[in-house]
């Protein structure tokens, strides 16, 4: 594909239903502004492959949670990684990513994360609790998640599931970054409201927290959502790092700051797109 502009693919499944979230609506209006710089496609997460050789990058954005469509999203990966594509988020990231080991891992190492383990035989590692959240490590959007009484946790199938305390919380709040900066953040003033956002203004101690996690990711080209909770002592615990396809709710955060990301956006975009494939990869 011959362009003066680079070109590029923005993967997006603009049927998908979200609880609470308009994806297509956040995908369009994003598209439409990506074109003052690039040549810009939508295509279905389904079709990437076939399609991102012709484009100089493929913006991974809100294309669904890949449980629904496992085989293509293995494919994507592994051509991206055959090949050398640019793929933004770059496929390194080693949070949701990965699936949801990483919060047993982090919380074992010691990271401010909520407590979590992933069998049975590991339940007084946590804390002591009224119930049990059960979610499966390759789950999202709530899918398959249950809660569990003390009397019945211990007889659960804790195959490829992780095991939380529920516990109480101030509120969520997300921090959102593209590459290393810091653009915005939200959050849920009712807990029970989870995308009843509003603009959150982080402490230092706050972004010290979300950049922690961050820097362990080690991501260069992408953007990442850092969810986390206040719980009632004051502490942020991370809830999970969002570093495949987060959505942004730029819909609610002001007009000058969406400016701003779109502007950063554009700007990682391009300089990826200049960058040179590895060599030796295939195309």
């Amino acid at each position: 594909m011959s362009s003066a502009r680079p070109t590029l693919l923005l993967v997006t499944d603009l049927s998908y239903e979200a609880r609470g979230r308009r994806y297509c609506d956040e995908d369009i209006s994003l598209s439409s502004q990506l074109g003052e710089a690039f040549d810009v496609a939508l295509c279905h997460p389904r079709h990437a492959v076939a399609l991102m050789d012709g484009f100089d990058v493929a913006l991974v954005r809100n294309s669904g949670p890949v449980i629904y469509y496992p085989r293509e999203y293995e494919q994507f990966r592994d051509h991206a990684l055959a090949t050398g594509a640019r793929v933004f988020t770059e496929l390194t990231g080693k949070a949701d990513m990965q699936g949801k080991q990483y919060l047993v891992d982090l919380y074992r190492a010691g990271y401010p994360v909520i407590p979590t383990v992933d069998t049975v035989d590991d339940l007084g590692r946590l804390p002591e609790c009224d119930s049990y959240v059960v979610k499966p490590k390759f789950g999202a959007d709530s899918v398959g998640m249950s809660i569990v009484g003390p009397s019945e946790i211990s007889g659960i199938n804790d195959r490829d599931v992780l095991i939380q305390p529920r516990v109480d919380l101030e509120y969520e709040v997300s921090f959102y970054f593209v590459g290393y900066t810091f653009e915005y953040a939200l959050y849920t003033p009712d807990p029970a409201q989870r995308w009843g956002l509003t603009t959150y203004e982080p402490s230092e101690t706050d972004l010290d927290f979300a950049r922690g996690f961050v820097d362990w990711n080690g991501i260069e080209h992408g953007i990442q959502r850092v969810d986390a909770c206040r719980t009632p002592d004051g502490e942020l615990r991370l809830v999970e790092l969002e570093d495949l396809n987060p959505y942004l709710s730029l819909d609610s955060i002001g007009e000058q700051q969406r400016r701003t990301f779109v502007r950063h956006l554009t700007d990682a975009l391009s300089t990826l797109a200049r960058t040179e494939r590895p060599s030796g990869c295939a195309r």
